[in-house]
């Protein structure tokens, strides 16, 4: 028993993002080894996706109260116009960047478009998207996990306990229930914290598992062909990251190490990578924004779960990528106001279908329809679009820490003097008791 206890704590020993990296790796080779078998193992990387995704409301209203607390009426102002203006201008390079790219290396010229089933959907009417913001049930969005109402409804009911303690005629009743109410969303962001990083122990099986799926299911006979795509979509996201994330964002405006901040920031664009979901590592992210980065919860709070939102880098990216990997595939070449055309629809597009579920596919087919592509080009890529979604979902979370960074230091909300900012960020779970 003491051989097996002593295995177990040297593997606790060796920090969680690098277990979960080998499980990336080591599933992601069995899955291409074993084949259509390994995607029997999907159950088991579901349930790491559930689990993530039974966090993000608790923790939402737990740090959006705590940050409430924090925050005047004309400071969430301040960082809320910081925070979606700096979403906008990231989207729009992504874009750009994606054709730079895209251009320079022109995937698809050598396929041909056949096979692959059309899918259109309706772009979202903006007054809805709007309306939909305020929830008609508060509980209801809740349950739904309809992060954008969870947001507006918390915001508000914790600047109602706010103005109601300054005021003058309070009760000390209502003032101990309205300190209560605090401090339970204190504890229960610290108790939802822990519960993260229990749910990313399990994450080294649920990672290996679903990149065995993904990777059994597709094939190397199905990955091949598109290896052009991938590759392009690959290359831009990682100029995308390096340029405007880490050098403009990190390096020029906060003044900070992007070595640093990647190594801050690290779990979470992990487990994007792995699970591809933006609000299903939202968990992590916050975990992340707060225990390594050092971002004080009245910012993080409010701009990664928006981030997680309407914050869409890498699917904004990907549109530039698609649209001219769609035009050569039906052998027409772009102009530079079509190409245009296509940053202002995809940046539009990733504010407008804020909340919608099958927002890449609602972008892709706004801008293939607006361009007179093919929609066919959709069904065409649906094979590798799991391995693309993870290049994505990667580059969204990544633009989400780095604004987020940006935004705290602006309103002085970081302490840049503590974290992975001077030393290694906290790498591994806590210790059993």
């Amino acid at each position: 028993m003491s051989t097996v206890g002593g295995y177990w704590s040297r593997y606790r020993s060796v920090p969680i993002v690098y277990r979960i990296g080998a499980a990336f790796l080591l599933g992601s080779v069995v899955g291409l080894a074993v084949g259509q078998p390994a995607t029997q193992l999907q159950p088991l990387g579901d349930l790491f996706v559930q689990m993530l995704s039974m966090l993000i409301i608790p923790i939402i209203v737990f740090t959006l109260l705590m940050g409430a607390r924090r925050l005047t009426p004309s400071k969430l102002g301040r960082i809320g116009g910081q925070v979606v203006g700096l979403y906008a201008l990231t989207s729009g390079l992504a874009v750009a960047f994606g054709l730079l790219v895209a251009n320079l290396i022109n995937p698809g010229e050598n396929l041909e478009l056949t096979g692959g089933e059309a899918m259109e959907a309706e772009a979202p009417d903006i007054v809805e998207v709007i309306l939909g913001i305020v929830p008609s049930n508060p509980i209801g969005a809740m349950a739904a996990g309809d992060i954008l109402p969870v947001i507006f409804f918390v915001i508000v009911f914790g600047y109602a306990l706010a103005v109601v303690e300054e005021s003058d005629e309070i009760s000390e009743q209502v003032s101990e229930g309205i300190e209560s109410f605090y401090n339970l969303a204190e504890a229960g962001a610290e108790a939802m914290f822990k519960v993260v990083w229990g749910v990313m122990e399990y994450g080294v099986l649920g990672v290996f598992a679903l990149m065995a799926s993904v990777f059994g299911q597709a094939g190397v006979d199905a990955i091949v062909p598109f290896a052009l795509l991938i590759l392009t979509l690959l290359i831009a996201v990682s100029l995308h990251i390096a340029v405007v994330h880490l050098g403009g964002l990190v390096m020029l405006l906060a003044g900070q190490s992007p070595i640093k901040f990647l190594r801050g920031g690290r779990e979470a664009l992990i487990t994007a990578l792995s699970i591809r979901s933006s609000s299903g590592t939202l968990p992590v992210t916050m975990n992340d924004a707060d225990e390594n980065l050092k971002i004080d919860e009245s910012v993080y709070s409010f701009s990664l779960p928006l981030g997680a939102t309407i914050n869409m880098d890498g699917t904004a990216l990907y549109q530039g990528v698609a649209a001219i990997f769609a035009a050569n595939l039906v052998g027409v070449s772009l102009t530079l106001p079509e190409q245009f055309t296509v940053v202002v629809v995809a940046v539009l597009a990733s504010i407008g279908a804020a909340g919608v579920p099958g927002t890449g596919l609602i972008m892709l087919t706004l801008v293939l329809t607006q361009l007179g592509l093919p929609l066919e080009v959709v069904g065409f890529v649906a094979g590798v679009d799991p391995i693309l979604d993870r290049l994505r979902t990667m580059t969204n979370i990544s633009g989400d820490l780095a604004v987020t960074t940006v935004v705290a230091k602006w309103n002085n909300a970081v302490d840049f003097a503590s974290g992975s900012w001077v030393g290694e960020p906290n790498g591994s779970a806590p210790a059993d008791d």
